[in-house]
């Protein structure tokens, strides 16, 4: 089961398929392709950031490029929906599509969410207008195709916000959270501290931290470290880079602050994490 838009691979826009085959799976190591992961029944186990993910039924995983999935040879109850930035216009911080600093580089590094009964329904019914529309071989296919995506993200956008009470904060204090959270994905590497984020947003840190501590949500400080954080995780987990070499890639000039910042978050040195 998979479909290509358009039917050249070398150009592929969006992708949707099954994960049985050794080429599908491949798909997944695609660094330039968001991924949405949908469990049509039962459950399923896979691998994301070298973390176990138990999957279960009528449930979406969103994950971004930078996202390293495994999933199974024997997994027919996992479908996907993959595509790069420039399909959906992500990563464009001044993009109104919903899904920018939530679904995705949201407050969750590949957000599970689990659908009630009619948005069940919904996306059921947005997958089989999909199949359909990969039928069609028209200059309006790839328009149709985008507009589907966007339903399912928007869908996807507000029961995630239902579930971190976002659907009761102003429009104002959503959009400055969500810039803050791409702004850390832009620049985590170089950038560390609250006061550089703030600066760029042109709020004080204490407003940011102030705002963060009203709705009960990691402070902007750990998402920063966070983030950081994964990407060592990452790194140390699927790379063959040494420690030094992955805190420089971080912004530590000096590998000793590197090794003394990931033994602060972790309690473990770079090395035996690595072991």
């Amino acid at each position: 089961m998979r479909a290509v838009y358009p039917e050249n691979e070398n150009e592929s826009n969006f992708i949707f398929t099954g994960f049985q085959s050794p080429t599908s799976r491949h798909l997944l190591r695609e660094r330039k392709l968001f991924k949405i992961i949908w469990c049509t029944d039962l459950s399923q186990e896979l691998i994301v950031d070298g973390g176990l993910v138990n999957l279960q039924r009528y449930q979406l995983l969103f994950c971004t490029p930078e996202n390293i999935i495994e999933i199974p040879e024997t997994s027919p109850e996992l479908l996907g929906y993959l595509f790069p930035a420039e399909f959906y216009n992500l990563q464009n911080q001044k993009s109104d599509n919903g899904a920018n600093g939530i679904l995705f580089y949201g407050l969750d590094n590949a957000p599970v969410i689990q659908l009630e009964k009619r948005q069940q329904k919904i996306i059921e019914a947005i997958h089989i207008l999909i199949q359909e529309e990969f039928r069609q071989k028209d200059d309006l296919q790839g328009e149709m195709l985008c507009l589907l995506l966007q339903r399912i993200l928007f869908t996807a956008t507000r029961v995630l916000q239902m579930n971190q009470g976002q659907h009761l904060w102003s429009n104002k204090q959503v959009d400055l959270v969500k810039r803050f959270n791409l702004l850390v994905e832009l620049h985590f590497k170089e950038k560390h501290q609250v006061a550089d984020y703030a600066e760029l947003l042109s709020r004080s840190p204490k407003t940011l931290s102030n705002l963060f501590k009203k709705h009960d949500i990691p402070s902007p400080l750990k998402i920063i470290n966070g983030r950081i954080m994964l990407e060592a995780k990452r790194l140390l987990h699927f790379s063959n880079l040494t420690a030094e070499e992955i805190g420089q890639k971080l912004g530590y000039s000096e590998p000793s602050h590197f090794s003394k910042f990931f033994k602060k978050q972790t309690g473990t040195s770079p090395l035996s994490f690595r072991k």
